[in-house]
């Protein structure tokens, strides 16, 4: 599958679900782990492990295995990784603490700044 087949999947999913305030950032020039990051928000924690299970269920019914999931339990963020693309699912409240958005959005600052 590629990768924007796989964006398109997980945002589609999220949506589907219910999940909050979708952001899809390209990260491929800030990170070598990733291309992309799929940031969604969830009502509760409960909601977040069900939006990421559903993700994960969807991405292997279409052939890509989750490299991982992170604080899925009892947990205010939720990370599934799918290798080009990796998933965070946040309460509102950890979503403005971590504020992931901004700190993926900011530029590298020149050598000569």
């Amino acid at each position: 599958m590629q990768t924007d087949e796989l964006v398109k999947l997980v945002e589609t999913e999220l949506d589907f679900r219910k999940g909050e305030n979708l952001v899809t950032l390209y990260v491929g020039d800030k990170s070598s782990i990733t291309d992309y990051m799929v940031i969604a928000s969830a009502t509760s924690s409960r909601h977040a492990k069900s939006l990421s299970d559903y993700v994960a269920e969807k991405a292997k019914a279409a052939g890509v295995m989750p490299l991982g999931v992170e604080g899925a339990q009892v947990s205010d963020w939720v990370l599934l990784d799918l290798g080009d693309v990796i998933v965070h699912i946040m309460t509102g409240q950890a979503r403005e603490f971590y504020q992931l958005e901004k700190l993926w959005s900011v530029s590298a600052a020149s050598p000569n700044a």
